[in-house]
C-alpha cells in the first residue's frame, strides 16, 4: 500500500500567489495596461482625457474615467486639474506608475512571440 505524502504550501509561496492575485486585481481586464502605456508613451506630452479617448480604440468615455479612477486611486496616475476655462484635467503616471512600464514591455514581447507560435512564423 503506498501512502500519499502530504503536501503542505510554504508560506512564501501563498505571500506570492497573493500578490500575483492583487496585481491582476489591480491590472487585469483590457484597458489599463493600455492607458499606462499609452501615457508612458508621450511623457512631455499633456495627456487630456479626450486625447486618450481617441488615442484608444475601443474604449468608451464611461470606462475611461472608470479606469482612470482605479488608477488614481492605487497611485499610477495623477490627476490635474487646470485652472482654464472650460477646465481641462490631464493625466500622467507617477513615478509608481512608471513602474509598471518594464512589466507591460515584458507582456507586449511575450504577445509577439506568443503571435509567432500559434501562427507557425
Amino acid at each position: 500500500m503506498q501512502v500519499k505524502k502530504q503536501t503542505t504550501t510554504r508560506p512564501e509561496c501563498t505571500q506570492n500567489l497573493l500578490a500575483l492575485r492583487d496585481s491582476l486585481e489591480l491590472l487585469g481586464g483590457k484597458w489599463k495596461l493600455l492607458i499606462v502605456l499609452h501615457i508612458s508613451c508621450r511623457p512631455k506630452e499633456l495627456m487630456h482625457f479626450k486625447k486618450l479617448e481617441k488615442a484608444i480604440t475601443g474604449i468608451s468615455a464611461k470606462m475611461l474615467s472608470k479606469e482612470l479612477k482605479t488608477l488614481e486611486e492605487n497611485k499610477i496616475v495623477t490627476r490635474t486639474i487646470q485652472n482654464t476655462r472650460p477646465v481641462t484635467v490631464t493625466y500622467a503616471l507617477t513615478t509608481y506608475g512608471q513602474s509598471l512600464i518594464p512589466i507591460a514591455d515584458a507582456l507586449q514581447q511575450w504577445g509577439l512571440n506568443h503571435r509567432k507560435i500559434i501562427k507557425g512564423k
